[in-house]
């Protein structure tokens, strides 16, 4: 069962897949910006709690190793007991010599493959973690990216209309009284200069 998280990486998917090209372009498209800041909103409501949840996974690495450990530890400390009991017996020292050191020995090997095994456990379930942290960051990037470079295209072409209209007018006005100087045509250029050099920022 997928998280919301994916869902919501899946609709904004869908939404930008389904989205109208610009006129004259196989690359831009039109997106309507409600709708998009909407899904984004969610998916930032969404994406802390998230990371959390694998955080939570990640920190759970230690309470594995804590638990072999302590397995580990009691399987020597009755192996240890078991050495006492046996060298206890006078009458089959060296036999329970042999015995100890034998049972001590599987006792360690036993408790090092389950603190071997323990750790690899661990460091799998951490790799996961980050691994899939790192899709979702790296999904997030790329459609962050894609919005801002569709908004500054936008912009661009809005500017680049704005600037072309400006223009016109302003040959039609020369066209209309070529040989008339109006009196306050200095400061007319001068703030007609400033408004083509405003800038949109949102659309």
């Amino acid at each position: 069962m997928s998280s919301r998280i994916e869902q919501i990486i899946d609709e904004i998917e869908d939404y930008i897949e389904n989205c109208k090209y610009q006129p004259l372009s196989n690359t831009k498209i039109v997106v309507n910006k409600d709708e998009l800041e909407d899904l984004l909103s969610e998916l930032r409501r969404k994406t802390p709690d998230e990371i959390k949840r694998y955080q939570k996974v990640i920190s759970n690495q230690e309470r594995i190793l804590a638990d072999a450990q302590a397995k580990a530890d009691a399987i020597i400390a009755q192996a240890e007991v078991q050495t006492t009991a046996l060298i206890s017996e006078h009458q089959i020292m060296q036999q329970a010599y042999a015995q100890a050191n034998e049972v001590v020995l599987i006792a360690t090997n036993q408790a090092q493959e389950i603190l071997d095994n323990a750790t690899n456990d661990a460091n799998n379930i951490r790799y996961g973690a980050i691994q899939y942290t790192d899709n979702v960051l790296k999904s997030l990037e790329d459609i962050i990216g894609n919005a801002i470079e569709t908004t500054k295209a936008r912009s661009d072409n809005l500017l680049h209309s704005l600037q072309e209209c400006y223009d016109l007018v302003s040959a039609n006005r020369v066209e209309l009284s070529p040989d008339v100087e109006e009196p306050n045509s200095a400061q007319a250029k001068a703030e007609g200069g400033k408004s083509a050099e405003l800038q949109v920022t949102e659309i």
